[in-house]
């Protein structure tokens, strides 16, 4: 079974590099200020709602890079993920359980709400995300990850929770399957070993764990770690209790997490996936040695994490309010 994985896998990286590269060729740094007439300055207002809510929440923060992760991979980064159920379409990407918790929505719709009223009808909920991704890394990581993000793009029309659960990687997911993942979005492993980088932040319902420390704790966890978890999460816990993924610094975007990896004290079996290959093993060694090496490329992975699928021009809306498509 394993070496089927892998050859899947080989197969997928193989059939993307028959096709046109992904890029943002479409996008453009500074969409509002070039192309529209908004009146007022499109992405220091969403980075103003941005700084606000963390500023009470800093694990709001880690909800919105996770919201922007979870919108890009499943139909491209188009705002899907923020679409409520409706009569018509009842069960959108948010019923996913691949999407349980997701955070930072609140952060959307006021920065959305806010545009609307100084330029309606002008600027995109999958901007608004993408900006406030990058916003809420730059004030995680003290300034260490900042950039631009090129805009640009329209809402998808479409959300589906089958789609979600299809292309999100699940917790439990072992490496080659989280490559194969990556490799569908055109992403190589060293982009899914520099993005795992975003677990340095934000909390895990024990549920999503469960696995790793009942009824005894994983070979592949520091046993002092584990115990530490089993006692903050009863066994009856469920998704009512929650941990932070990184106990040493839990508020920063950081290398630290790749420390944690090397010293089986994190969460998930993908986290840990990554050690378990010689080659993925020195990706992570390198971006533990080296914070300023490893934000950068955050960043570029990030950039072209959110250009993956984007609609532009003609395609998709401008919806008016982020949670539902402009027909309803």
């Amino acid at each position: 079974m394993a070496r089927c994985g892998v050859d899947v896998t080989l197969l997928l990286v193989a059939l993307y590099a028959l096709l046109p590269a992904i890029t943002d060729a479409d996008l453009q740094e500074g969409f509002y200020k070039s192309n529209t007439n908004c009146s007022v300055n499109v992405e220091a207002t969403v980075a103003s709602v941005v700084q606000q809510y963390i500023s009470a929440d800093r694990g709001v923060g880690a909800g919105l890079i996770r919201l922007h992760f979870h919108d890009c991979f499943v139909k491209g980064c188009d705002a899907s993920v923020l679409i409520d159920p409706n009569p018509v379409n009842p069960d959108p990407e948010k019923g996913s359980p691949s999407n349980g918790g997701l955070r930072g929505l609140e952060v959307i719709h006021d920065a959305k709400r806010r545009l609307e009223g100084a330029c309606p009808g002008t600027v995109s909920c999958a901007d608004i995300l993408a900006f406030a991704a990058r916003d809420a890394s730059n004030v995680l990581s003290a300034g260490a990850i900042n950039y631009g993000v090129p805009a640009g793009r329209r809402d998808g029309l479409a959300s589906a929770a089958p789609d979600a659960t299809g292309s999100l990687p699940p917790p439990f997911a072992r490496l080659d399957r989280l490559t194969e993942l990556f490799a569908a979005k055109g992403l190589t492993q060293d982009e899914l070993v520099t993005l795992s980088g975003a677990h340095s932040v934000g909390r895990a319902h024990c549920g999503s764990f469960a696995q790793r420390i009942r009824p005894n704790v994983s070979g592949t966890m520091d046993a002092e770690y584990g115990a530490g978890l089993q006692r903050r999460c009863p066994a009856d816990a469920g998704d009512g209790v929650a941990v932070d993924q990184d106990q040493a610094t839990p508020a920063d975007l950081d290398n630290r997490y790749y420390g944690n990896v090397l010293a089986g004290r994190v969460l998930f079996d993908s986290d840990w996936a990554l050690i378990s290959d010689n080659a993925t093993r020195r990706m992570v060694e390198d971006n533990a040695a080296d914070q300023a090496r490893w934000a950068a490329k955050f960043i570029d992975a990030m950039r072209k994490m959110g250009a993956l699928d984007v609609l532009t021009g003609d395609q998709g809306e401008i919806r008016r309010l982020c949670n539902v498509t402009n027909s309803g």
